[in-house]
């Protein structure tokens, strides 16, 4: 990261079929080794099977998803004194988005058989019911960073 400025953000366009910008970062994110029509075709086949589950919108599934997965603490790891103490501080939303995303892509992928878009829908299901791997993950910085809320006067 640069010292003297910080670079500006870059400008991520919609994705085609649901004009959502949180839908073409996921569909980034999801991509493995350049293959974007692939992660398209496993993002859409899933929200395909999660209306057909849950006879909702899966875009109103999706968002809710994220809504629940995303954190807003975090702890870091701070230097003082010669000890290293987990400090806990706020999270922008910028990274709150992206820790979502990355929480709910390893969730994922962890799960067990079936072909990725099934698991994908599983997970987003999962997560908009606050249930599932992406949302204890989350719960867990959350109780991390209330356990170590004694540090707090350390934050930068």
């Amino acid at each position: 990261m640069p010292r003297r400025y910080r670079p500006e953000k870059r400008i991520v366009v919609p994705d085609t079929k649901y004009d959502s910008v949180h839908v073409a970062m996921f569909i980034n994110r999801l991509m493995r080794g350049g293959k974007k029509s692939v992660a398209q075709r496993v993002l859409y086949d899933s929200f395909d099977l999660i209306e057909q589950r849950t006879d909702q919108p899966p875009l109103e599934v999706f968002e809710k998803a994220l809504e629940n997965v995303r954190p807003s603490v975090e702890v870091k790891a701070r230097r003082v004194g010669g000890s290293t103490y987990q400090v806990p501080s706020p999270v922008r939303g910028d990274r709150q988005m992206s820790l979502a995303m990355r929480w709910l892509l390893a969730a994922t992928r962890s799960r067990s058989g079936r072909s990725m878009a099934e698991k994908l829908a599983g997970e987003l299901m999962d997560a908009a019911k606050r249930q599932g791997a992406a949302v204890k993950k989350k719960d867990d910085t959350h109780r991390m960073a209330e356990a170590n809320r004694a540090f707090s006067h350390f934050r930068f």
